[in-house]
């Protein structure tokens, strides 16, 4: 079974299944955080050796101020209860994004649970927060032209594996599938640079309601793929 080294997952629909259920959004987002707890698990057991999710975009402080002040309530929640989960499943966590824009308290949160956990040997886990993929290239490219203005990088010197090594994930391996929930069809500004020949795989089925089944499910349209990478199949 070939399994994928690294899935990312778009977690979506978290308000959408709330409503069908009569439920206000916040339940929504309560009910996918467990399910991220329990798919952690899941892809671990399955081979998978990395998991990133999209957890709050750069776009997302544009919902109602009660929504985002839930949302980072339950961030500030999870992080504090992440280093005793992460210690007993010997998970390492790092979060990607840009963490200057968030509240003082959560970047020390994420700062202790990231310290914590960096020697563990288990699922590799990245939290996206305060993410955007063309976000994460424009910080790139200004380390990058701050190496040049200081005359410690030539421009010609500049190649995918300095602009990858400028990146949130430097040091982590490119996606081998990318996984969106809810319906939609589209990757939202996530990973643009590490998913450019990632497996795509959509289902409709809501974020809280993914679970173990639904994963394998994605894990084996993923193994009938033929991934070829751009190369012609001799006849």
């Amino acid at each position: 079974m070939s399994v994928p080294n690294h899935v990312a997952i778009i977690l979506d629909g978290n308000g959408r299944w709330a409503k069908a259920k009569g439920l206000p959004r916040t339940a929504g987002h309560v009910q996918g955080a467990k399910t991220l707890e329990q798919i952690c698990e899941d892809a671990y057991h399955m081979g998978i050796n990395y998991l990133t999710v999209y957890a709050f975009s750069t776009e997302n402080w544009t919902r109602p101020d009660s929504e985002v002040a839930m949302l980072m309530e339950l961030l500030r929640n999870y992080m504090k209860n992440s280093i005793k989960r992460a210690q007993k499943n010997n998970m390492c966590v790092r979060v990607i994004g840009d963490k200057s824009g968030l509240a003082e308290d959560l970047r020390t949160s994420i700062e202790k649970l990231e310290q914590a956990t960096q020697y563990n040997t288990g699922l590799h886990f990245q939290i996206a927060i305060n993410y955007g993929g063309r976000d994460e290239i424009r910080r790139a490219v200004v380390k990058l032209a701050d190496k040049v203005a200081a005359g410690v990088l030539k421009p010609e010197e500049i190649d995918d594996k300095k602009i990858a090594a400028e990146l949130d994930t430097a040091g982590l391996p490119d996606p081998d599938l990318l996984i969106r929930t809810s319906g939609e069809q589209r990757i939202s500004n996530y990973l643009l640079w590490q998913a450019s020949y990632a497996e795509l795989y959509f289902t409709s089925v809501f974020w809280p309601d993914f679970d173990k089944n639904e994963l394998a499910k994605a894990v084996e349209v993923y193994e009938k793929r033929d991934r070829r990478y751009g190369l012609v199949e001799e006849e």
